[in-house]
């Protein structure tokens, strides 16, 4: 009954989000257009509480990966198709996805003719990424950064690198039961290209595992990687400071991450599908 009842679909937008071309006003329209409802969001608004009241069979997010991966939780609990509009500064999901991230209106068309794709998450401690957990010196410049965001300072990402490079502290974990030490650990939902301190594109992103890759200094030359659809990470203290698609976060120990195979519906345009 309620399934019957949810026949709309909803595009949120966060403004503060994209380069202005096209802008959001743009994007709104072009979007009401094709019959799709928007919502542009104001400063503090959740995209994920906006995307949950609407009860929409049809949810999409226009804005960065933090965005995207609050949305698509939200698809996945009401079981909704979900749909990615790249609007945001780097648009990682969208490039691995498929969609030309220079063009947010291409990506509309998905909510007229788009094919549908089952695409996995990633599951830390119950909680959904998209695209990476990170700890240790890449959680740490998250952190920094979004404190020196708060506090309104430029340059918030050097002042934060600057910061974390001077840190020594180091990771000691148990991944599986296995002892390991590293100052950058990140697990990605299915495999990455990785080069020195870069994430590249993934080949595919239904592969049912995840991979995680550890290395010992702040700019690594060398990777301990491992993949499975499973890890366990337990750490000495309570909890850690964390980035989840590239958002900061504190989790509880153990961190407990999970492939979730093919439990994402991805509606995109035809070209991409």
């Amino acid at each position: 009954m309620l399934r019957a009842m949810r026949t709309h679909a909803l595009l949120v937008i966060n403004p503060s989000s994209g380069d202005d071309s096209p802008t959001a006003a743009e994007l709104a329209q072009a979007a009401g257009a094709q019959g799709v409802e928007t919502h542009l969001l104001a400063k503090g608004e959740d995209p994920g509480e906006v995307a949950r009241a609407a009860g929409a069979e049809i949810v999409g997010m226009a804005g960065g990966d933090v965005s995207l991966a609050a949305v698509a939780a939200v698809a996945l609990d009401t079981d909704a198709a979900f749909v990615c509009v790249p609007f945001g500064t780097r648009n990682h999901y969208a490039r691995d996805v498929g969609l030309d991230r220079s063009d947010p209106l291409a990506a509309l068309a998905a909510f007229g003719s788009g094919v549908e794709r089952r695409i996995d998450v990633g599951r830390v401690n119950g909680r959904i990424f998209l695209n990476n957990v990170s700890l240790g010196v890449y959680a740490g410049l998250v952190h920094r950064r979004e404190r020196h965001r708060r506090r309104g300072e430029a340059l918030a990402r050097a002042r934060g690198l600057l910061a974390v490079a001077q840190h020594r502290h180091r990771l000691r974990v148990r991944v599986n039961g296995e002892e390991l030490v590293a100052r950058v650990l990140l697990v990605g939902n299915n495999r990455y290209e990785v080069s020195l301190f870069t994430l590249g594109e993934r080949a595919r992103l239904d592969g049912s595992e995840l991979q995680l890759w550890a290395a010992a200094g702040v700019l690594p030359t060398a990777w301990e990687e491992r993949v499975g659809p499973q890890f366990t990470i337990e750490l000495p203290e309570s909890t850690v400071r964390a980035a989840i698609d590239g958002e900061p976060a504190v989790l509880d120990s153990p961190l407990r991450l999970e492939s979730s195979p093919k439990a994402l519906r991805v509606l995109l345009p035809l070209a991409q599908g």
